[in-house]
């Protein structure tokens, strides 16, 4: 099992909105950095845990858990004129771009801002607080998945686990 934070600005799609799509399931599509379509592509399988982040927002923060239901699969967005993603060069044959189903699993008591991570010593090594990582699909290393799972208590999440 491996960890991920994943960013998504609240305007454009927030845990709230994941944890209303049907069985709080939705892909994430429209990532358009080689780098994160990469780990998408590759490296993010079922069952993996993902820290829901807000970015761009007055109070940057991860704001709760997600669980990857479905391993990557071509983004299909990047082949749709009417999306905002579209890329004219994705063909069937070669998707170029690709994207994961993630499953809405609880918020957190708190969000854990950008001030806070700094301050943590664990999660002030976090990716995410490197100057410059703008990746929107970032690892998280599993002694980072178990500070946050201490830090927040987590009521309404059915899914909670550590490491292996």
């Amino acid at each position: 099992m491996n960890y991920w934070l994943m960013k998504s600005e609240p305007s454009c799609f927030s845990l709230d909105d994941l944890r209303n799509r049907p069985n709080g399931t939705e892909h994430w599509d429209g990532v358009r950095n080689y780098q994160a379509r990469n780990l998408l592509r590759d490296e993010l399988k079922v069952g993996d845990g993902v820290l829901f982040y807000h970015s761009n927002c007055a109070e940057p923060a991860i704001v709760g858990l997600a669980q990857v239901v479905r391993a990557g699969y071509p983004d299909h967005t990047a082949r749709d004129p009417r999306e905002p993603h579209f890329d004219p060069r994705a063909t069937d044959d070669k998707p170029i771009w690709f994207m994961v189903d993630v499953c809405y699993q609880c918020h957190l008591s708190e969000p854990l801002t950008r001030d806070f991570l700094r301050q943590h010593p664990v999660l002030s090594g976090m990716d995410v607080l490197r100057k410059g990582n703008r990746l929107s699909v970032q690892p998280v290393t599993a002694e980072q998945w178990q500070a946050v799972q201490g830090l927040s208590p987590h009521g309404d999440c059915p899914w909670v686990m550590g490491p292996e």
